[in-house]
């Protein structure tokens, strides 16, 4: 197993395990990413948007929870941004791989009593075009009270500042919840619950290589910038809840026909 530094991750809101990946299994994640867009018939699909949640006006958005659904570059729809919402439930490949006993190990261990896998994410990054992703807080589309949104994020290329790695602001989740995104009646829409600003300190870029875990508490500020390099920088994500907290009625995510899971 890994070793821990959960005084670490406490202060900073983040934790960087290398190698927690093999290369094999980055290439079995990224094989099957290739074959699921394959057979993906292009009339289906959404545009992304990083900048003011245009696909929240979407179904195709906003039933993707219990589903496997494509959504392409805001700006370039030729390009797929990534794949969503339930990959960890619906594909056995992403499912082998996001319930695998290390991990479910390493949950336990960062303290969700009853961990539930919520979502997943297929991230393409691609090159010369792959868009900003400006600071956010998961928390603010996946809430529990008390919150309990913890993020995995997974290296599927080596990523560094030239093709948008991640970038965080470590201590920062020790501070309020910014923004909700969820449900107003029949709309989603975006509410400020703290207008404080971001600290106004320089971002911590996470140059990691392939196969590296990035552990995200959910109200860590995180983001990432355009990538303008001529390579992918491809990751997987999954994001649970810890099932002893209650989940939000109002959140953006639903499954009422796909009840969560844990890692059995």
């Amino acid at each position: 197993m890994t070793a821990l530094d959960l005084g670490a991750y406490q202060r900073d809101g983040f934790l960087v395990l290398e190698g927690f990946l093999s290369h094999s299994d980055c290439d079995v994640l990224q094989a099957r990413a290739a074959e699921l867009v394959s057979g993906w018939d292009r009339g289906e699909g959404a545009a992304f948007s990083t900048r003011d949640q245009g696909h929240a006006r979407d179904p195709y958005f906003r039933e993707s929870g219990g589903a496997i659904r494509f959504f392409v570059e805001e700006e370039a729809p030729q390009h797929l941004n990534k794949i969503g919402h339930a990959l960890h439930d619906l594909d056995p490949v992403f499912d082998r791989v996001s319930r695998q006993p290390r991990l479910a190990s390493l949950v336990s261990r960062l303290g969700l009593g009853r961990p539930l896998l919520l979502q997943s994410q297929y991230l393409f990054k691609q090159p010369l075009i792959g868009g900003k992703v400006g600071w956010h807080q998961d928390a603010t589309y996946l809430r529990t009270d008390p919150s309990s949104v913890t993020g995995l994020w997974f290296a599927l290329d080596n990523a560094d500042r030239d093709n948008g790695c991640l970038m965080v602001l470590p201590g920062a989740h020790r501070g309020p919840l910014r923004q909700w995104f969820g449900y107003e009646g029949d709309t989603l829409v975006t509410r400020t619950l703290d207008d404080t600003p971001w600290s106004a300190d320089d971002p911590l870029p996470l140059e990691v290589r392939r196969g590296t875990l990035v552990v995200l508490h959910g109200l860590l500020p995180h983001a990432s910038a355009p990538n303008r390099s001529a390579r992918p920088r491809h990751a997987y994500t999954l994001h649970l809840i810890d099932g002893n907290a209650t989940y939000a009625h109002d959140n953006w995510l639903q499954r009422p026909d796909m009840p969560l899971r844990g890692f059995a």
